[in-house]
């Protein structure tokens, strides 16, 4: 019969046909049931059809993989390959509506009574799997849980119990034919055939009821007990010849074969299957067709072709399914003999020697297209004798496709295939020589429905899919909610094919249709359908295009388009159309206009309409079917095409110039007639010739003070490099647990380069300047230069072993942070195993390797740092980069308000933005002659690849214009007007000046092999014209290092004036200023800095090929640099930049943000450069320019453009004059003061005048302009700017290759949308390809989540912007900030107040450890305060103070508010640290684990009357589990009774007796609270004493700690009212001690009677000694060491007789201290911060709880006056850190009601008013107001105190600070207390504060005042204010006014304080 598997049929399929051969006929009541032969050889779940109709059906495998192929945009097994994502939808079509009618099938119907709702059985029972999830099913020995679906219940699945033996194995085989099952929802058991079944379960089937249609799924229990759907049940042969990993997702297999992903390009072992183009075909049509069948049936049907998405021209990409399996090896078996789909039989019309393939079980099957319109590589090993194009069935959305094609059994891998009969109306037969003919070769674009087979010729047809996912949309679809659609509003095929039109219509000649376009039109009118809907608030009201009414309507729609669209309408099938479009092209003549698109649409009534685009537009056609090439593939392509010589017809024709002339002839000629001499090199016209000798001789001009090896960080940069500190800090305050900073002391680091020789050494360069090695300690200063390459590696076959080297380092040093940066990440990311698989990409799979590695995932110490200009392709939903871990540089408009930057960057968005700024020289030009004479030659040579072409004509258009600025005149006419300016520019430059300085030109050619033919031809060209010395011109391959000639190294060491002998320039920047031609080539630019001298950037070969946007703007990032601020200005003024221009250009309507930038550069194509005729050239395009008559110039053998030899002199020889280096990727104001170089005076031409303004500059600065850059017509259309402001048509481009969308319909990315949310729209909307390195980062299926590394940040910012300085900059602060975690900065003050010249007489010899009480007590209390914070405070009155010089005191008094001094301190083992704070001893003691939750924790009120407040005091403790070891609770309630408290007689050693209490407010991070280090982790009781408000905050931070919270209304209090009631209390609950030890027989004054109050901000502890001095001469040293606090306080604890003391304490320390200090081991003077306070002796002396500020030194005093002994011990010393935070700063004074935001700041002496005014209230506490004004207002109110110290004020009972201008008398009113002796003190003040019934008028007769002597009285409120000067008869002696009487400025809420003023009379 034919068939392939003839002969082969296997008995258990026999039986199954025949028995549903049988069954049909029992069941079927109408019709004669079908032919056993058709089942079995059509398919066996088909039914007949008219015969007129048959077409050869797609298995379902082949719906899959085309339904695939819509999902992915490639045909892509591997990518969804579990079991249960065989989208059902293929089976629901196939049910719902065949195409074929289906044989009417009669259901009996429903018995009376019986429920007949859908997903409900007929006894009423719900089946569907959603509501029995949950249910415990029970189901008998046997039998499994399946998966039914219904027809009607689309989304629902049906549960049902099968018996085992009648469902397949898992090949898909040994199924027993019939049915055996139960209903489990009912329970009734038995039904034996599956029609009784369906009826029972009302699956209300209209075609035949078949077991293997509608049993789907089997039902598995997930670990939760959940049931759910699990693997498809494998009925059909076919599928299980896929392999079992391709459909058991639960086999292990399964993981391998979706692993085994291609690399970039979809190559499996570096073969690229598909057609090679050839001149002649070899295979004739005849001779049957080639299968290039999809994997089902690869090697069975060998001759029928599965219509598949490949292109027909050698340009092919494999098929995803080749990936499915591990090709190489499957499971142990070679792939010849596994039953994979990854056999493939490899097509080539003609073989190609570079990849023979010796064994056929290697090749590949030709997968369909791996990315978005890309067609098949041309590389293929194997002839075959026939050729089929495979092109894919499309998916209808709601009609199934069933054509007809039988699964055959395997037979053996054979180059025969045996013809096999096709229906004819579904073939096409591809004409003999159609592209030798036509010169077109026709691009089919699929559309909707399904392609027929071709035959024939087709390598001269091309398949492209570019379009076919649009027409695809699910309409189960979670992303159209998003977009406010619903299925029902998705377009239907009649709507698709007309706008389809009507987009091609819309199209330009010159454009091509492109993907992204496309989905935004269907985008928009879906949105539009919905608006219309909800207007007619009914569908039914309009009627949509009915399938009758589409051919008129597609004709009409397309009438519109000047006959570039055309549509063809055929009845039965595509092939029609397709054939006649094909015919009509073999046999156009070449004057016949053809249409650009042909639209085929098929209105089969069958099967509804189809239609595909066929593309014969020279233009498009090419452009389509190049851009589906991937950059890598066409570079083999073009290497294929000069290796075999195709291109010699090219070459021929260019081997003569545009005249005619043979061209190496006339060189010859003009070589001769020059003889020897050259072209002087500079400062002398073209003209003149020197001698090689002497031109090698001359000796340029230096640039004066060019100092080139400047390295600055700029501000962006630094910015930039703090973000990402801030982030590593936010990564390890996470709480993850996966960065620990604390823990480490160094940082190290490797750079990741790709394989760019140039890109190494521009590193190398930057790291050694900016010199990070040093900074980070790595490297010695003196071998720092040579040791920095270790730290670059580039990813080339040598990596593994130093990444190795690195890995080891990382482990051995678990101190030091390491920092991985992999530079220009987005280079070469693909994955390791595609990369295993591919020859000849040695970089595939490294970076991933690398970067992904194990290793390097789980190094604690490593973080990795990715860098990249264009992070796309990092930004998928595969992404390992959290979006938090994002670090982006800043916003650039931002960095314009920074006046200091002189540069302002210019990058993709400003040439895009300078397109519209109407100015007649514009920075982005397109070529329009060169792309004509381009357009002429394409169509001569349709064989070529494009850039080919492209690229000779460039090479032609430089030598002619080279020939026609020297000798040629002639030559001018056929060059065009860019080239000739471009080189004009290039070979003039060096003339006009004594340096020889010229621009530089980049000639971007990517392919290696073009770019070395062009270097080649033109060095040729200009050595014979002479013009060696004048200019250079070098290959820029990444491979290689720069090669210049000896002379002009030479040159470039004289500029540089101090280069060593062997120095070479090894970076495009040390080039800067040498006049030359870069021919840049490779496959990606791979951010080399180029410098400032560089002008022209020449990318008119990046053409259509480029369609991703990474590949595009990668290739414009070259241009981008720093531009001088000067030259940008606002768009106010309109340019004129020609210098010659007649009329103004004017300026666009732009946005004001937009900048406008001076230039001077040569004009576009209209400008006078070009000559007059313009004949027609040889290649029938004239390039004669339409320039004003009134720019002609006269043709002169020196020919100048007029445009170029206006104003640059100046700017060209300064641009170029700059040598500075430029650190961070040319980033940087280089200040002008380092170059003060004059414009040179012979430059020739006239001077320009800046229009609009005169740009002031300095005479040394160069202007840094932006270079100008020429596009292609297509680059253009894409980077140039849109109308209405919209992005470039770039930026919606797909993101970068290795890169598929998600879904066909997504909104669109606007214009405003920062890169941060870029990123965030990438990362939702693609997918990393198989072969991109994250493909591998799926999300975890239980839960959804992905996977991020925590230790891995991604730094984006546009090219060349600066990121490695930020990077290099990020690693030295990151370096500092370890160290500063290590650090402390301490206050480092001297004593203030010393007399020095006065030695108190020492009672006790400096060795002893104790004081002695005895001598101790004779001595003085000194009253001044020596604590450096005090600086600027009231100073105390002594005697000695009277004695002061005034005058010493002024200077030392300094009013303004100082800095205080710090000082950096290493942190020892002993410090306090503060939240930020982790190890391993004190983890216990924070505890952080979530284990212990806040409730571990329980609150306890507390509460004791205080005579001071007159009232009850309840406090709250807050007490950890671990803590209630201190305390005692009452044994029944759990009631808090007190603290426990040691014994005077305890001897612990390992223990403090004091219990701490610190109090702190607005510190819960900063504090210095953790004290486990300083009490060397023994135990020990710690209170926090915290503010109500604040408790939250301190419980979250410190949850281990114990807290005393203070009462809600001491909540704005100061530090006074913490002191008072920490003292209050614990003398409360010493009370409460003594009570209860005495019951236990303890005697009461044993109880220990001393706490330790001490700030948030006590860091480290010190002892000091003093050593013996040395010689006479020497003063004796200090010898300091650090000590614990517990140390210290255990010493304290142990002075004899310690109950005698009130206040014990330590001094503060001070880098001064010094010998003389310490003599006196023992101070009675005042103690501050950290003291030993006896409560039991204080009893009675209070702290002033109203107190903000001076709290202690009014306490020490009044301590002291009651006669108690305060003790300072001199030999142990106590540091503070200065703390930024919190503590007293944070109170802001702001009015109480505020009138407006901006208020001006409020002065302190706003703080009081008249009572009863009108002054504005603030809300702040009466006593902190009270407290700043008298700080600030002793000039008011204390006027004859000022400076005069012998005259102090007289304070009773208080001390207040007054500013340290006047000095206080403190004095006692007790009885029996001790005060400053003040005979014969005459007092300039009296200040009384708040006084008690002590002070009467008595005690203050005693006291003499000067006269005009100042009284302040302060009181709480008036009428005590009143009562107080009655009482104290204060009118007797001093006089009031009514207008001196005051108020602090509150509300009377808020209880102001009064007070009165008065003088003395």
């Amino acid at each position: 019969m034919g068939n392939s598997y003839a002969g082969q049929l296997k008995s258990a399929r026999f039986e199954e046909a025949l028995h549903n051969s049988i069954e049909a006929s029992l069941r079927c009541s109408s019709v004669v049931p079908r032919p056993i032969f058709s089942q079995l050889y059509l398919d066996p779940d088909q039914h007949s059809f008219p015969s007129a109709d048959v077409k050869p059906k797609v298995e379902d495998l082949d719906k899959d993989l085309v339904h695939r192929y819509t999902q992915n945009g490639s045909l892509d097994f591997s990518n969804s390959l579990t079991a249960n994502e065989m989208e059902d939808d293929e089976d629901d079509e196939e049910m719902s509506e065949s195409n074929s009618p289906p044989i009417p099938y009669s259901q009996k119907p429903a018995p009376e009574g019986s429920c007949t709702t859908d997903g409900f059985c007929q006894a009423g029972k719900d089946l569907r799997l959603v509501s029995l999830c949950m249910e415990q099913i029970d189901i008998p020995a046997g039998f499994l849980l399946v998966g039914a679906k219904s027809p009607n219940l689309p989304e629902h699945i049906l549960v049902c119990a099968v018996d085992k033996r009648f469902l397949p194995d898992d090949h898909g085989k040994n199924a027993l034919l019939g049915f055996s099952g139960n209903c489990i929802g009912c329970g009734e058991r038995g039904f034996r055939y599956f029609t009784e079944f369906s009826n029972h379960i009302n699956l209300k089937l209209t075609t035949q009821p078949k077991k293997q249609k509608h049993l789907k799924y089997y039902l598995v229990r997930s670990s939760q007990g959940v049931l759910s759907k699990g693997p498809l049940i494998c009925w059909k042969e076919c599928r299980s010849r896929q392999s079992s990993a391709t459909y058991h997702s639960l086999k292990p297999n399964s993981s391998i074969s979706s692993s085994t992903v291609t690399p970039e390009n979809g190559t499996t072992n570096g073969y690229r299957s598909g057609f090679i183009q050839t001149d002649s075909p070899i295979l004739s049509p005849a001779n049957s067709a080639i299968n290039l069948s999809d994997a089902q049936d690869l090697t069975g049907n060998k001759n029928v072709v599965k219509p598949l998405a490949l292109s027909l021209q050698v340009v092919g990409k494999t098929f995803a399914a080749d990936a499915a399996n591990g090709n190489s090896s499957h499971g142990g078996k070679s792939s010849a003999s596994s039953s994979t789909p990854s056999r493939s039989v490899m097509y080539s019309l003609s073989p190609r020697p570079s990849y023979a393939a010796a064994d056929p079980a290697t090749m590949f099957i030709s997968g369909p297209p791996k990315k978005r319109h890309r067609g098949w590589y041309p590389g293929s090993p194997v002839p075959q004798p026939g050729l089929v194009v495979p092109i894919p069935t499309v998916r209808p959305l709601a009609r199934a496709e069933p054509l007809l094609s039988g699964p055959g059994p395997q037979t053996p891998l054979t180059g025969v295939l045996q013809p096999r009969p096709i229906p004819a109306g579904e073939t096409v037969i591809v004409p003999e020589n159609l592209l030798s003919n036509s010169g077109i070769r026709p691009v089919i674009l699929i559309g909707y429905g399904t392609l027929p087979y071709f035959y024939g010729n087709v390598g001269d047809i091309v398949v492209s899919p570019l379009l076919v996912n649009c027409y695809k949309i699910p309409q189960e679809n979670k992303d159209l909610d998003q977009l406010g659609l619903t299925g029902s509003q998705l377009l239907n095929v009649e709507n698709m094919i007309l706008l389809t039109i009507q987009y091609l219509v819309r199209l330009g000649p010159d454009q091509i249709p492109l993907r992204e376009e496309f989905e935004q039109i269907m985008l928009k009118a879906m949105q539009e359908f919905t608006l219309r809907e909800r207007a007619l608030q009914m569908a039914a009201q309009w009627m949509p295009v009915s399938p009758g009414q589409l051919p008129w309507l597609a004709r009409l729609v397309a009438s519109v388009s000047q006959d570039s669209v055309h549509v063809i309408v055929t009845q039965n099938s595509l092939a029609e159309g397709i054939s006649e479009t094909l015919r009509i092209l073999s046999e156009a003549r070449h004057y016949q206009r053809l249409p650009d698109y042909v639209v085929a649409i098929c209105t089969s009534k069958i099967r509804g309409n189809e239609f595909c685009v066929i593309v014969l537009g020279q233009h498009q056609s090419r452009a389509l079917a190049e851009s589906m090439l991937t950059t890598s593939e066409f570079l083999k392509e073009i290497s294929y095409e000069l290796i075999t010589g195709k291109v010699s017809f090219l070459a021929s024709h260019f081997k003569n110039t545009s005249l005619g002339d043979d061209l190496d002839k006339l060189l010859e000629k003009i070589q001769q007639r020059r003889g020897d001499s050259v072209v002087t090199p500079f400062n002398g016209d073209l003209n003149e010739c020197v001698s090689p000798q002497e031109a090698a001789a001359m000796i340029p001009a230096q640039i004066p003070d060019v100092d080139n090896e400047t390295f600055q960080i700029y501000q962006p940069q630094l910015t930039v490099a703090r973000k990402l500190l801030s982030q590593v800090c936010a990564i390890a305050d996470s709480g993850t647990q996966s960065l620990d900073l604390g823990h480490f002391s160094k940082v190290d680091f490797i750079i990741i380069v790709p394989r760019s020789e140039v890109l190494v050494q521009q590193t190398l360069q930057r790291i050694r300047q900016s010199g990070v090695l040093v900074d980070l300690g790595l490297e010695e200063s003196g071998m720092a230069h040579q040791r920095a390459e270790k730290y670059i590696v580039r990813l080339d076959s040598d990596i593994q072993a130093k990444f190795d080297l690195f890995m080891r380092k990382v482990k051995q040093n678990p101190y030091t942070l390491f920092v991985l940066i992999h530079d220009q990440a987005h280079v070469e990311l693909t994955s390791v195993i595609s990369g295993s698989l591919s020859h000849g990409e040695p970089s595939h799979g490294l970076a991933d390797k690398v970067i992904n590695g194990r290793e390097v995932l789980e190094a604690f110490n490593l973080l990795v740092l990715q860098v990249s200009s264009f992070p796309y392709t990092l930004q998928s939903q595969q992404s390992r980069i959290s979006c938090n871990n994002e670090v982006h540089w800043i916003h650039l408009d931002s960095m314009e308000d920074m006046g200091s930057e002189e540069k302002l960057y210019f990058g993709l968005n400003e040439y895009s933005k300078s397109l519209q700024w109407g100015v007649t020289s514009p920075l982005l030009r397109c070529d329009e002659t060169f792309e004509k004479m381009v357009n002429t030659l394409l169509e001569r040579y349709p064989r070529l690849h494009s850039m080919v072409i492209r690229c000779y004509l460039l090479i032609q258009q430089y030598s002619e214009a080279l020939m026609a600025l020297t000798t040629t005149a002639s030559l001018r006419d056929h060059s065009t007007p860019e080239t000739l300016s471009i080189i004009d520019d290039l070979i003039s430059s060096p003339g006009k000046n004594k340096s020889g300085r010229g621009p530089m030109i980049i000639l971007r050619v990517p392919s290696v092999q073009l770019a070395m033919l062009a270097k080649e031809q033109l060095q040729e060209v200009r050595d014979k014209l002479g013009l060696q010395y004048r200019f250079e011109i070098i290959l820029g391959n990444p491979a290689s290092e720069l090669s210049v000639a000896a002379h002009f190294v030479a040159r470039l060491k004289t500029w540089r004036r101090n280069e060593q002998e062997e120095w070479v320039p090894r970076t495009y920047q040390d080039l800067e200023g040498l006049p030359c031609i870069v021919i840049f080539t490779g496959k990606d630019p791979l951010g080399e800095s180029f410098p400032r001298s560089l002008k022209y950037c020449d990318l008119r070969l990046i053409d259509s090929s480029y369609l991703t946007r990474t590949a595009l703007e990668q290739e414009l990032g070259l241009a981008c640099c720093y531009v001088s601020k000067e030259v940008v200005r606002g768009p106010a003024v309109a340019l004129d930049l020609s210098g010659k221009e007649q009329e103004r250009a004017t300026v666009s309507e732009n946005d004001s943000d937009e900048l406008l930038i001076d230039l001077e550069r040569p004009q576009s194509n209209s400008s006078a450069i070009t000559g007059t005729s313009g004949s027609i050239m040889e290649n029938g395009v004239s390039s004669s320019s339409t320039a004003d008559k009134s720019q002609k110039q006269p043709m002169t053998p020196s020919f100048q453009s007029p445009a170029t030899s206006v104003g640059l002199d100046e700017g060209v020889s300064l641009a170029a004059g700059e040598t500075l280096k430029q650190e961070c990727d040319s980033l940087g104001p280089h200040m002008a003061s380092s170059t003060t170089s004059k414009p040179s005076s012979s430059s020739s031409g006239p001077q320009t005048s800046w229009s609009g303004q005169t740009v002031r500059r300095s005479r040394g600065q160069p202007t840094a302009l932006p270079p100008i850059v020429i596009l292609s017509k297509a680059a253009y259309s894409l980077l140039g700017p849109q109308k209405g402001g919209k992005l470039p048509a770039s930026s919606t481009l797909l993101p970068h290759a290795d890169m598929a969308w998600v879904s066909p319909l997504r909104p669109p990315l606007h214009k405003d949308m920062s890169s941060e949310e870029q990123s965030l729209y990438y990362r939702q909307w693609t997918l990393a390809r198989q072969h991109h390195a994250d493909f591998s980062n799926q999300p975890d299926l239980a839960s959804g989540t992905r996977s991020f590394h925590p230790r891995r940040l991604l730094l984006t910012g546009p090219p060349q912007v600066g990121k490695t300085g930020s990077y290099l900059q990020f690693l030295r602060i990151l370096f500092r900030m370890l160290i500063r975690l290590l650090e402390v900065d301490v206050y480092d003050e001297e004593e203030i107040n010393t007399d020095q010249s006065e030695s108190s007489e020492v009672s006790q010899s400096a060795g002893e450890p104790w004081p002695d009480i005895e001598s101790f007590s004779k001595m003085p209390f000194d009253v001044s305060v020596h604590d450096p914070k005090y600086s600027l405070m009231s100073l105390v009155y002594t005697e000695k103070l009277a004695r002061f010089k005034q005058e010493a005191i002024k200077e030392f008094k300094n009013e303004d508010r100082r800095k205080r001094e710090t000082m950096s301190m290493m942190l020892t083992k002993y410090a306090a640290y503060n939240t930020f704070h982790h190890c391993e001893q004190c983890h216990q003691y924070m505890d952080f684990s979530a284990a212990s939750q806040m409730s571990d924790s329980t609150l306890h009120a507390f509460t004791f009357s205080s005579s001071m407040l007159g009232e009850e005091v309840q406090l709250y403790f807050i007490i950890p589990k671990s803590k209630e070891s201190h305390f005692v609770f009452s044994k029944q309630g759990k009631h808090l009774e007190s603290m426990r408290l040691p014994l005077v007689s305890d001897k612990n050693l390992n223990a403090v007796k004091s219990p701490i209490f610190t109090p702190s407010s607005g510190r819960h991070e900063h504090g210095l609270l953790n004290l486990f280090h300083a009490m060397e982790g023994t135990s020990h009781l710690h209170l926090l004493v915290v503010k109500e408000y604040e408790m939250p905050l301190y419980r979250k931070y410190w949850p281990n700690h114990i807290m005393l919270v203070l009462p809600g209304m001491f909540n704005n209090a100061g530090v006074g009212a913490a002191r008072f009631l920490i003292k209050e209390l614990s003398y409360h609950n010493l009370e409460l001690e003594r009570n209860r030890l005495e019951e236990l027989g303890v005697k009461r004054q044993c109880v220990w009677p001393f706490i330790v109050v001490m700030d948030d901000s006590c860091v480290l502890w010190n002892i000091h000694s003093i050593q013996e001095q040395t010689s006479q001469s020497m003063e004796a040293g200090v010898c300091s060491k650090n000590v614990s606090l517990k140390s210290v306080l255990q010493h304290i604890e142990a002075t004899p007789k310690i109950a005698h003391y009130a206040i014990l304490g330590i001094q503060k320390w001070s880098s001064k201290l010094n010998s003389h200090s310490l003599k006196v081991p023992f101070s009675r003077c005042h103690v501050h911060d950290f003291i030993l306070l006896n409560i039991d002796l204080t009893q009675n002396v209070q702290y002033d709880f109203n107190r903000y500020f001076c709290e202690d030194v009014d306490f020490n005093l009044r301590t002291n006056s009651s006669g108690l002994l305060i003790c300072r011990f001199n030999n142990f010393s106590l540091m503070k850190k200065h703390v930024q935070v919190g503590g007293q700063r944070d109170f802001v004074i702001k009015p109480k009601i505020m009138v407006s935001e901006s208020l001006a700041p409020i002065l302190p002496l706003q703080y009081i008013c008249a009572p009863d005014s009108e002054h504005t209230l603030l809300a702040a506490p009466a006593q902190f107001l009270l407290e700043k004004f008298l700080q600030h207002a002793s000039y008011k109110l204390f006027p004859k105190a000022i400076r005069n110290f012998k005259s102090p004020v007289l304070a009773i009972d208080c001390y207040l600070n007054v500013g340290p201008e006047v000095a206080i008398c403190y004095v006692s009113s007790r009885p029996h207390s001790s005060n400053v002796s003040c005979d014969g003190v005459f007092f300039s003040g009296l200040l009384l504060y708040l006084c008690d019934s002590f002070v009467g008028a008595d005690l203050l007769k005693k006291f003499k005042f000067l006269k005009g002597a100042t009284l302040c009285v302060i009181c709480q409120d008036r009428s005590s204010l009143r009562q107080t000067i009655v009482r104290l008869e204060l009118e007797d002696e001093w006089q009031f006014r009514l207008r001196d009487e005051f108020q602090t400025a509150n509300s009377s809420d808020d209880k102001p304080l009064y007070f009165l003023t008065g003088r003395h009379v």
